[in-house]
């Protein structure tokens, strides 16, 4: 089975680039998503420990959280040991189904995957770009987002013109989705080729 990291910057249209794959039949793991369920389960408590006041009973609250951690390095890497390594065996886990029930293909979703070390995780990696100014247009329209967030969240990320370096396919996802669409099905057919 192919191991396919999928990567890119904030705003920069991974999201919505893991579902075409996803529609096209291929198994996806979604980092973002198996963060916000462990943020409501098994996860919680630890991160309330961490971080006396940034849980409840319904898990997590991603915004208090988010206060304590952006801009602050030292805490970001505390919040990194606690999720990052329950992300990763849930990902293992994911892995793990697929091979046994044969599939070809299968896409880890990382959004930090260069920043974490995950290159050696997959086979191949591919990274969604768009240009900056569309960029920082998606990611300002996102509620609760500003300027100074951005800013502190790219700082944080390996810029994108190194993740582009780095790559084994690059998407440009500010072509519209038709063109999106039919880059994932050509990757598709040659990592399957």
């Amino acid at each position: 089975m192919i191991v396919l990291g999928l990567t890119g910057s904030i705003g920069m249209g991974k999201s919505t680039t893991a579902k075409m794959f996803a529609e096209a039949g291929i198994p996806v793991h979604d980092s973002d998503e198996t963060v916000h369920r462990l943020y409501a389960g098994k996860a919680a408590p630890l991160v309330e420990a961490a971080f006396p006041g940034t849980a409840g009973a319904g898990g997590v609250d991603r915004a208090k959280l988010g206060a304590r951690v952006l801009g602050d390095a030292a805490a970001l890497k505390r919040l990194e040991a606690i999720i990052h390594p329950l992300v990763r065996a849930d990902a293992d886990a994911f892995l793990a189904r697929n091979r046994a029930a044969g599939a070809p293909l299968a896409v880890l979703d990382i959004p930090l995957l260069f920043e974490t070390g995950g290159r050696d995780r997959v086979d191949k990696v591919v990274v969604v770009t768009a240009p900056a100014e569309v960029q920082r247009q998606r990611v300002l329209a996102r509620p609760g987002m500003s300027e100074e967030k951005l800013a502190s969240i790219l700082a944080s990320q390996v810029p994108d013109a190194q993740k582009r370096r780095q790559a084994d396919f690059v998407i440009d996802t500010s072509q519209g989705l038709d063109a999106a669409r039919a880059e994932v099905k050509a990757i598709i057919a040659d990592l399957r080729g």
